[in-house]
């Protein structure tokens, strides 16, 4: 009995050993610190087809709708005109959407030295044209305040627009507006505030809007821009009527996609993009934040900024997903936020999703 309660002994120690043999084992292979492994994201390429199609499908049934273009990762996946629309290389007014292009110019006049930066004052370079006796807030705004919306002078949209390009000159005009709030605290979108970063940038540089934008943007995007509608004093409207294709946007959207660099090329700086990124204030009419010419939100996670011209004229740029989408529309259909609500739920409910899956 002796012998085979040692040998249960022994076959228990056995298996005790080989027990601790394997922890030990496992133990060398484990990963030698504690914390847990990053996960991996999966990153998807292309867009679902059968999302895209129902995509495509929804556009075409609004009416006021005139393109889609769709582009993931540089590629373009949808190129449609809907409605008896122009061809996708043909100028349109992209409205409002202009603001987004103004900022990217004041962007690079700051990166070139035309301006200190978005603290510096305006009143210097439009003095000419200020009231004699200017309540004192005037000398207060600053590049920064004109691009956010947060100037504090009496809005020129909405109602008070056609009074505003009836006048005989629209800088003066927008200057002597009354203060309805200090500069830098609420928003008040005044297309008026645009026009004035418009004329900074004319006297500063010496050189019109115009040829800034070709010069700064057009030549270096290979990209059109036509001229567009001036003021009584030939200051390029800063803000509106300006006239791109809707491939010249998607370049424009792609630019702010990849971080200011194109082909190769530095053209905005990626600082300043994350500038015009960053809230500064919310709109109170949408509820949306606003930055330096752009509208943020989200869609379904995913961080989005979009350029929104009056009547539908859109630039979404979705970095996470690799999106950059161009819609235009009727620019001369009446105000309808119904349009506008609908452009928004064809990127979040169709065409998100069709990058989320991917190909």
């Amino acid at each position: 009995m002796a012998c085979i309660a040692a040998s249960r002994a022994d076959i228990g120690m056995m298996k005790f050993a080989s027990l601790c043999l394997l922890f030990l084992a496992a133990c060398d292979s484990a990963p030698t610190t504690a914390s847990p492994q990053p996960s991996v994201a999966v990153r998807t390429t292309g867009v679902d087809a059968a999302a895209l199609r129902a995509a495509v499908d929804a556009a075409g049934r609004l009416p006021r709708l005139r393109s889609l273009l769709v582009l993931r990762d540089g590629e373009t996946m949808a190129a449609h005109v809907f409605h008896d629309g122009p061809p996708l290389d043909r100028p349109v007014n992209i409205k409002s959407a202009s603001k987004s292009v103004m900022s990217a110019l004041i962007g690079i006049a700051i990166e070139r030295g035309v301006f200190t930066g978005v603290d510096q004052t305006v009143l210097p370079l439009l003095r000419s044209d200020a009231p004699r006796d200017p309540d004192p807030r005037l000398a207060r705004v600053t590049v920064g305040d004109l691009l956010s919306m947060q100037a504090g002078l009496e809005r020129t949209s909405g109602e008070n627009y056609g009074r505003w390009v009836s006048s005989g000159n629209w800088v003066r005009y927008a200057l002597s507006r009354p203060f309805v709030a200090d500069p830098g605290t609420d928003m008040l979108y005044s297309t008026g505030s645009t026009h004035l970063l418009s004329a900074a940038l004319t006297r500063a540089t010496g050189r019109s809007t115009l040829v800034n934008a070709r010069a700064w943007l057009g030549e270096p995007l290979g990209i059109t821009i036509p001229a567009w509608p001036a003021d009584p004093q030939g200051i390029y409207f800063g803000g509106n009527e300006m006239r791109l294709s809707p491939r010249a946007l998607a370049r424009f959207g792609e630019l702010y996609r990849r971080g200011g660099e194109i082909d190769g090329r530095r053209i905005v700086s990626a600082k300043w993009i994350e500038q015009s990124w960053t809230p500064r204030t919310v709109s109170p009419w949408s509820g949306q934040a606003y930055g330096y010419g752009w509208f943020l939100t989200d869609m379904r996670g995913h961080a989005v900024r979009f350029a929104w011209g009056y009547g539908g004229q859109m630039v979404y740029v979705i970095p996470d997903l690799q999106l950059t989408i161009v819609m235009t529309s009727d620019p001369n259909g009446f105000r309808d936020t119904g349009h506008i609500d609908a452009l928004h739920r064809l990127v979040a409910d169709h065409l998100v999703p069709a990058a989320e899956r991917g190909a």
